[in-house]
């Protein structure tokens, strides 16, 4: 049985015993739970860490686990409708009301309840995941001599080393901050480079988690359409002579939701565009290391071709690894990269030590180029069933446009379709998907959903979800 299961089931068994002991009783040894339920020392030890974390038990080098004292009863709630008052006081004053609404953000981190295909999820399977590489970095970054010490806030040298060779050009390790992960930069940037009630420009549709850091932060998103070549430069210029904007974000690879390419005819447009009007392009080069094994050349991040300051670059390892492994990195030059600095240090000082040793560790062993020439193969396979299954069991759904990489499909629905009424129908089916809606900032053309083929086991479930996809439109289409 798997280690994490067992350990589950271990806890739960011991959890219905523990009314056979008095408060302060002692449980049975070590030992005598290994013999009795036939399982590893380590499963024993994990499970009475979960028990004791959870209150339940108290553990005593040397003397064993006994059962906690009973807790103390709840205190009543008191009366916290004052808040609405309080949080919505300065909003009188405000340019743009910072509402924080992470709804759009929240589909794609909620896991679906067993038994649903989960085509909403923005992270890799735990099967395409390198979790014995990560476990093994993580484990020789613990010993490293200092690993556990206060990092340079900027990040430890050779990781900024690796980014910088990374992202390429005239990018050098100096101009690169290691930070959290990418919202936390993106995060960053905006915080750096728009006032609260300032305009912002943003392709739509767009990833939602930057339209909610931009709303948090008290800006103001304005849409820039796109198409399969990436931003329109023609809107883009426009959007900021009407605006007076100072900052666009943009993926221009493998854009999220569309998987758009910024085209090698569009890149020098954009950074004009942008020049001219004084203001600086976020670039989230957030799923570059997801690129499909059939995508051939990459086109080099917009920093690469940047040479008066005008790019601030995010990229992050956390895409191609797992959640739970939050490294990113910023990427500027000139005055501005003092300020990203500034702003980071205050938020969150740095970033843990032995985090970064452990992404030193990883992208630095042989297990990483193999880690990732096999999510690459395995991405164009579930892409390519993703995308199949659409066109024979879904016709009614419009594919534009099928990327070379990333994990993400983006079907229209026909016009008029109830987008909510069949995410809800979706989930009664089986499967969850994500709606188009929060992708806008502004009202959208027309309905679309987000299919995800990263985040399920494998081919089989892509058609199986599918295929309670037709029931769910079989319902909302009628």
């Amino acid at each position: 049985m798997h280690e994490r299961s067992s350990v589950g089931e271990l806890a739960e068994r011991l959890r219905e015993e523990l009314d056979r002991y008095s408060p302060g009783g002692k449980l049975p040894s070590s030992r005598a739970l290994v013999e009795r339920f036939r399982v590893s020392p380590v499963t024993v030890s994990r499970a009475l860490a979960q028990l004791a974390a959870e209150g339940l038990v108290v553990t005593r080098p040397g003397a064993g686990a006994f059962r906690a004292e009973p807790r103390a009863a709840a205190q009543p709630a008191g009366d916290t409708s004052w808040q609405a008052l309080a949080l919505s006081a300065d909003s009188a004053t405000e340019l743009v009301p910072r509402a924080v609404d992470a709804s759009g953000v929240l589909v794609t981190l909620s896991a679906p309840p067993p038994g649903v295909v989960e085509f909403n999820g923005g992270y890799l399977h735990p099967s395409l995941q390198p979790e014995r590489a990560m476990a093994a970095a993580l484990a020789r970054a613990g010993r490293r001599p200092g690993a556990w010490g206060r990092p340079p806030v900027d990040g430890i040298p050779e990781l900024r080393e690796w980014f910088a060779r990374g992202i390429g050009g005239a990018i050098t390790a100096a101009e690169v901050l290691i930070a959290s992960g990418g919202q936390s930069a993106l995060a960053t940037a905006l915080r750096a480079l728009a006032p609260p009630g300032a305009p912002v420009l943003v392709e739509s549709p767009t990833y939602p988690g930057m339209l909610a850091i931009a709303r948090a932060a008290g800006l103001r998103p304005v849409p820039v359409p796109v198409d399969t070549d990436g931003v329109r430069p023609e809107l883009l210029a426009e959007a900021f002579r009407a605006t007076g904007a100072r900052v666009f974000v943009c993926q221009p690879l493998f854009q999220n939701p569309t998987g758009a390419v910024l085209s090698a005819q569009r890149r020098p447009e954009v950074l004009r565009i942008a020049r001219e009007a004084g203001a600086f392009i976020v670039e989230d080069d957030f799923v570059r290391r997801l690129v499909h094994e059939d995508a051939g050349p990459l086109p080099r991040p917009l920093a690469t071709d940047d040479h008066d300051g005008v790019v601030v670059h995010v990229s992050s390892l956390t895409k191609a690894t797992s959640p739970s492994f939050r490294i990113g990195c910023l990427a500027a030059r000139g005055p501005v990269l003092e300020r990203l600095r500034a702003i980071q240090v205050v938020d969150h000082f740095f970033v843990p030590r032995p985090l970064q040793e452990a992404a030193l560790e990883l992208v630095g062993s042989p297990a990483w180029p193999r880690h990732l020439r096999t999510v690459s193969a395995h991405l164009k396979m579930r892409r390519d069933t993703m995308a199949a299954a659409l066109r024979t069991t879904l016709p009614e759904l419009t594919v534009g446009h099928v990327p070379s990489g990333g994990c993400l499909l983006w079907p229209r629905l026909p016009d008029g379709t109830d987008e909510a009424a069949l995410v809800a129908g979706a989930l009664r089916a089986g499967v969850a998907v994500a709606p188009g809606r929060p992708y806008f900032s502004a009202e959208p053309p027309a309905p679309y959903i987000r299919l995800s083929f990263a985040a399920v086991a494998g081919p089989a479930e892509i058609t199986g979800g599918i295929r309670r996809l037709r029931t769910a439109c079989d319902e909302v289409f009628e």
